[in-house]
C-alpha cells in the first residue's frame, strides 16, 4: 500500500474547515465521505481528540506524514 501523504490527507478532508474549526470525528466523517482509503481513516483516527482550527494545524500531530510520496 502507498504511504498516507499530506496532499492526499488534505484531499478527503479540506472541505471539513470550510466553516471552521473541525474534530477528529468530523474528520473522519468528511473522510469517510469521500471515500477515502483504510489507511487514512486509520491515520486521523489517531489523531488526540481536540479541535483543529485549520488543516495545517494537523501537521503537528501527524509529523511523520510527509508531503507527498
Amino acid at each position: 500500500m502507498p504511504t498516507v501523504t499530506r496532499i492526499e490527507l488534505a484531499n478527503h478532508i479540506e472541505a471539513a474547515f470550510a466553516h471552521g474549526p473541525s474534530t477528529r470525528d468530523s474528520l473522519l466523517a468528511y473522510a469517510v465521505g469521500s471515500h477515502a482509503r483504510p489507511e487514512i481513516i486509520t491515520t486521523l483516527e489517531n489523531l488526540p481528540d481536540k479541535p483543529y482550527g485549520s488543516i495545517r494545524d494537523l501537521w503537528y500531530d501527524l509529523p511523520d506524514v510527509p508531503v507527498n510520496s
